[in-house]
């Protein structure tokens, strides 16, 4: 069945836009039950956005939770025995705190996620799909790239403990330098072992000019790998639409229990945080004991409510308006004439002002007068 587009509010417009875009990849559609046994979500409260989850008992005992994450379904339910590479996309509600309003609501959520054999070129592929996912929203945004390893080697030439290293990589976090020196101070690091980290923090801008800041640092820390991942992952862009988009931004970072490699955040025009957050997680498979690597986005659609309600500027294309004496044949006849134009129609008798219409036009005596414009 063809979908009239004209009929779709802008969220439910650029859900499609995104769904054509993720399966012109290859890309099959991912279905999951709307809960999941609580256990899983307990299991892995790390790796969830918010880690509030509302849950109820089954009718045999079992505690379940709606689901506030559709990443972890969808790597529990994978073959652990499987060869080659998976790619879906999935477009489903999530239940979470909102950042909008800090209560608990039904988000629609949509996003891709490739694992298995997963190598470069998957990976530049998903960096171009979060790309494109944003374009779709705005043509004004920002995709930030960086790469956990280089930022944990930096934090590692600091510090070998476990506990001091948590605590650099919260301020790392916190984008709060200062603290990092002051926890060398406490515990008699040498401030100098530092300032690599300082330095690859402020490190933020395009990427040809970014990469050749790091080949110093690659060399000295042996990080000629990873700086070739993320080499050969941004070279998808050069000399495309979107190469003065993606920047380097090594002050993000992620959840390192689970992320590892390249993570990426999505901004566009008009919102102030990140609507597109992403990345290689690697760990979490390890984890959940499946093999291969993995890496995915989701893009929040709850954050670009705002944005829709820009676009979002008229309900119907007409509002037609009749008197009672107008017959249901000859309001059916006027109706039937707009939609053979394409235009939408909300009928009524008296005005509401919970439609906007472009026109508004009313049918009095078998005739129809345009009494306003709003186009």
């Amino acid at each position: 069945m063809r979908i009239d587009s004209a009929i779709l509010d802008a969220t439910q417009k650029n859900t499609l836009e995104l769904v054509r875009l993720f399966a012109s990849y290859g890309y099959s559609q991912y279905k999951m039950s709307k809960f999941e046994e609580y256990d899983l979500y307990n299991k892995n409260k790390g790796f969830l956005v918010n880690d509030s989850v509302i849950t109820f008992t089954d009718t045999d005992g079992k505690l379940l939770a709606l689901k506030p994450d559709v990443t972890l379904s969808i790597v529990k339910n994978a073959d652990s025995a499987m060869s080659g590479v998976e790619k879906l996309f999935y477009n489903e509600s999530v239940y979470r705190v909102s950042k909008n309003t800090a209560s608990f609501k039904e988000i629609m959520q949509v996003g891709i996620e490739c694992f298995g054999e997963v190598d470069a070129y998957h990976i530049s592929e998903v960096l171009l799909l979060a790309a494109k996912s944003l374009q779709v929203f705005r043509e004004n945004f920002i995709l930030e790239v960086s790469h956990i390893g280089i930022i944990t080697a930096c934090i590692r030439h600091i510090t070998a403990e476990d506990s001091i290293f948590k605590r650099i990589w919260k301020c790392v976090n916190e984008k709060n330098m200062h603290s990092v020196f002051e926890i060398c101070r406490q515990n008699g690091i040498d401030e100098s072992l530092a300032k690599p980290l300082e330095s690859l923090l402020a490190l933020n801008g395009a990427v040809p000019e970014v990469l050749p800041q790091l080949e110093a640092l690659a060399k000295d820390f042996a990080l000629e790998e990873e700086l070739k991942a993320l080499q050969n992952a941004l070279s998808v862009f050069e000399g495309t639409a979107f190469e003065n988009k993606v920047v380097l931004d090594f002050s993000a970072v992620g959840n390192i229990h689970y992320y590892n490699g390249i993570i990426f955040n999505g901004f566009v025009e008009g919102v102030p945080e990140s609507v597109l957050s992403g990345g290689q997680y690697d760990a979490l498979m390890r984890k959940m004991k499946k093999e291969g690597r993995a890496i995915g986005f989701a893009v929040y659609l709850d954050l670009l409510e705002r944005l829709d309600e820009e676009t979002q500027a008229f309900d119907a294309d007409v509002m037609l308006l009749y008197d009672a004496a107008a017959s249901a044949a000859e309001i059916s006849t006027a109706v039937n004439g707009f939609q053979n134009e394409n235009k939408t129609v909300f009928a009524a008798s008296k005005p509401t002002g919970r439609i906007k219409a472009k026109e508004v036009y009313r049918l009095e005596k078998g005739r129809l007068m345009l009494v306003e414009n709003n186009a």
